[in-house]
């Protein structure tokens, strides 16, 4: 059995192209956004208060529930957590 290579989990686990970029965008911008609120040194209730979240939501995002948030609702998170979400366009190498 030959060994498959992946640029990345989502590529691995994902059943479409679309679907493991969308899992990409949206795992990155949940890692910077928990490395934000971790940065802050304040408890989940009171990050939830600053986020505009409730704490179990709030939760969910620290335990790194993707699956929970779609993009919009991250990049939303992300500005209110005072951080900018650009997108990069390249061409796909396949």
């Amino acid at each position: 059995m030959r060994e498959r290579r992946f640029r990345n989990v989502w590529d691995a686990i994902e059943t479409s192209p679309e679907e493991a970029a969308n899992m990409k965008a949206r795992s990155d911008v949940l890692i910077a956004i928990r490395q934000t609120i971790d940065d802050w040194n304040v408890t989940q209730s009171a990050a939830a208060r600053r986020l505009g979240i409730t704490q179990p939501r709030l939760n969910d995002l620290m335990r790194g529930r993707v699956n929970k948030f779609s993009l919009d609702a991250l990049t939303n998170l992300a500005a209110r957590a005072g951080l900018s979400v650009r997108v990069r366009v390249v061409r796909s190498a396949a």
